[in-house]
C-alpha cells in the first residue's frame, strides 16, 4: 500500500491495514508544518537540559527563578476551563490499546488519559494503530472481540478523552521531515488534533491533552506556540485546546507557576506525577555524593520533600484557578489473596483520602476496580462541588523543602532484588510490544524500569548504598543477583502462559543501564532504537 506524502516527508515503516486512514497527505502536511516551524527550538531546549544538568553536577541547586518573580507575583488566573474538564474526580490512565480504551471508557471515572507515552511501548505498529483506535472511539464505533470470543463495547456514558502525546525527548523514528526524524510528541499531537479535533468540539469533549517530563517553562511555551499554530491551521480557535502538564521533574517544580502561565490560554492545571518524580530527583543528582534514596516503597508521598512538591502543586493550581490533580496509586485489586487485597484497597483509599483532604480536585487510579473507591474519598471531602479552589493554601516553600531528600535508609537486599526483578520483567515486557504491565500487584510503566535501574544505579556508586545487613552495594553483588531474579521473573510469566522470549535480552539491557558509569539519561531511547 503506497501513501500519498507531501514533499519532504518520508514514511518508512510498514503500512498495515487503515494506516492510510492516519497517514494522508494532509494529516502529514500539517505534521510537517509544525516540524520545520519548531524543531530548532525543541532541540535548542533539549541542548538547554544537557547544559542544566552540566551545572547541577558541578555543584549548583535549584531554585526558582529570579527572572520570572513577576510572573509569580502577578494577579492572573488560567482561561475559564470548559464545561468538561471542570468535574476531574477521578481520572483512570493506560495505553491506546484497543481493549485497553474500551474498558477505561467504561469505568465509571470522569476522565481517561490514553496514553502514547509511558504506559505505551512505542513500536510503530502500537503508535499508528493507537491513531486507529482513537478515531474509532472519540466517534463511538470502537469494539473488539477477544481470543474467547468476548466483545467489548461502549456503555451509554463514558468518560471524558484526554490524550497524552510522547514527552520532549522521544522522536518518531519512522518519519522523517526533509531528512530529519520528526518529534514523538509533536507527530503524536499533530495526527490526533487533524483526525479528531472538530468531531471532539461538535462532541463537546475536546481537544483535551496531558503533556509529559517538561523540565522548564520554556518547554510549556513551545507547547502553547504549537497549540496556536496548529489551531489556526485546522481552523478552530485558539484556546480550544486544553492540556494538563504533568509535574514530574524536579525541576518543573520550581516553575509551576510559570508554566501554568505559559500555557494559561491553553491550561487545564497540573498533575502531580510521582513515579517519573522520583526517577527524575535519582538523575538530576545522580554526581552528588550525599544523595542516595532509601528502598522506593519508602519514598512514599507522606516523606517530606514529596510532600513539599505535592502542596505546593495544590497551592499554585488553586491561586491560579487551575485544577489540581493527584498523582497515580499503582496498587491494583488482588483477586487470589483476599487479605493482601483488603491491604491494598485500604493504601489506595488512604491515598485518594490524602490527596483530597490536601486540596487535590481528583486523582488517577490504574485499574477500573478502582475507581468508585477513589470517586468516593473525593466526594467524602468535596462533595457535589466540582472543585475545591476555596482551598488556598498558605504554605511558603523553599527550596530546601524539595531538595532535603530522605529517607536514605533503609537499603535492604530485598529492595535491591525488586528494583532487579521489577526492572527485568517491565523491560521483557515493553520489548514484547505491552507498556503497561502488572507486576507484584502494582500496575507498571516506564517510569518504573526507571526508577528501579536508578536506584540500583544510585546504590553502586554512592559511599551510601549500603545494604541493612552491613553490606556495600557493588556491581558484582549486582551481577550476582541478576541471573537469580531473571529466572524468577521467567517462572512468573511462564505461569501467566506468556513467552519468555525478551526477558534474556531484558536482562542484559537492565544490567548495562543499571552499571554503566556513565549514566543513560532515559532508559527508553537505547531501548526504542533497538526496535522495530
Amino acid at each position: 500500500m503506497s501513501l500519498n506524502l507531501p514533499a519532504g516527508v518520508q514514511v518508512n515503516a510498514p503500512i498495515h491495514p487503515r494506516f492510510d486512514e492516519i497517514l494522508t497527505h494532509d494529516a502529514l502536511a500539517l505534521v510537517a508544518k509544525l516540524h520545520r516551524a519548531f524543531e530548532g527550538r525543541r532541540q535548542e531546549l533539549l541542548k538547554a537540559r544537557v547544559a542544566r544538568q552540566a551545572r547541577i553536577d558541578a555543584g549548583e541547586m535549584p531554585d526558582f527563578l529570579p527572572e520570572t518573580q513577576a510572573i509569580r507575583d502577578g494577579d492572573w488566573k488560567i482561561a475559564p476551563l470548559p464545561k468538561a474538564l471542570e468535574r476531574r474526580r477521578t481520572e483512570i490512565t493506560g495505553p491506546v490499546e484497543r481493549k485497553m480504551i474500551i474498558n477505561a471508557y467504561n469505568s465509571g471515572a470522569d476522565s481517561y488519559m490514553t496514553d502514547f507515552e509511558d504506559s505505551n511501548s512505542p513500536n510503530w505498529y502500537n503508535q499508528i494503530q493507537g491513531q486507529v483506535n482513537l478515531v474509532d472511539a472519540i466517534r463511538r464505533n470502537i469494539s473488539y472481540v477477544n481470543e474467547a470470543g468476548k466483545e467489548y463495547k461502549l456503555n451509554s456514558t463514558i468518560a471524558m478523552l484526554q490524550i497524552r502525546p510522547r514527552g520532549w525527548h522521544l522522536d518518531e523514528k519512522h518519519v522523517l521531515v526533509d531528512g530529519q526524524r520528526v518529534s514523538g510528541g509533536i507527530f503524536d499531537f499533530g495526527l490526533v488534533l487533524f483526525h479528531n479535533a472538530k468531531e471532539q468540539i461538535a462532541r463537546g469533549a475536546g481537544p483535551f491533552f496531558y503533556l509529559p517530563k517538561m523540565e522548564s517553562h520554556l518547554e510549556a511555551r513551545l507547547w502553547n506556540d504549537i497549540f496556536c499554530m496548529a489551531q489556526d491551521e485546522i481552523g478552530i480557535p485558539r484556546g480550544t485546546i486544553k492540556a494538563t502538564v504533568l509535574v514530574e521533574t524536579i525541576l518543573a517544580t520550581f516553575e509551576m507557576e510559570e508554566i501554568l502561565y505559559e500555557l494559561r490560554e491553553h491550561s487545564a492545571g497540573l498533575n502531580a506525577g510521582r513515579w517519573d518524580y522520583i526517577f527524575s530527583c535519582i538523575k538530576k543528582f545522580k554526581n552528588n555524593k550525599n544523595f542516595c534514596l532509601a528502598n522506593r516503597g519508602a519514598i512514599t508521598m507522606e516523606v517530606p520533600f514529596m510532600r513539599s512538591y505535592a502542596l505546593q502543586l495544590v497551592k499554585v493550581c488553586h491561586k491560579r484557578g487551575a485544577p489540581a490533580m493527584g498523582g497515580m496509586s499503582a496498587l491494583i485489586p488482588i483477586k487470589n489473596d483476599p487479605e493482601a487485597n483488603e491491604k491494598a484497597l485500604a493504601g489506595i483509599r488512604h491515598d485518594k483520602a490524602r490527596d483530597a483532604r490536601d486540596g487535590f480536585d481528583g486523582g488517577w487510579v490504574a485499574h477500573p476496580g478502582l475507581v468508585p473507591m477513589a470517586h468516593e474519598e473525593f466526594v467524602k471531602v468535596l462533595g457535589d462541588k466540582p472543585n475545591q479552589w476555596e482551598k488556598q493554601r498558605d504554605e511558603v516553600f523553599t527550596a530546601q523543602d524539595f531538595l532535603t531528600f530522605l529517607p536514605e535508609q533503609p537499603i535492604t537486599e530485598v529492595g535491591l532484588r525488586n528494583n532487579i526483578n521489577v526492572g527485568i520483567h517491565y523491560l521483557g515486557s515493553w520489548l514484547a510490544g505491552n507498556g503497561c504491565v502488572p507486576i507484584h500487584n502494582l500496575m507498571e510503566d516506564a517510569a518504573t524500569a526507571e526508577i528501579s535501574r536508578s536506584q540500583v544505579w544510585q546504590w553502586v556508586v554512592s559511599p551510601k548504598g549500603v545494604l541493612d545487613d552491613g553490606r556495600k552495594v557493588t556491581a558484582e553483588l549486582v551481577r550476582t543477583m541478576i541471573p537469580e531474579e531473571l529466572a524468577k521473573v521467567k517462572a512468573t510469566v511462564t505461569a501467566q502462559g506468556e513467552d519468555t522470549a525478551t526477558y534474556d535480552q531484558a536482562a542484559g539491557i537492565f544490567e548495562k543501564m543499571s552499571l554503566d558509569p556513565n549514566y543513560p539519561e532515559f532508559l527508553t531511547l537505547p531501548l526504542y532504537e533497538a526496535m522495530d
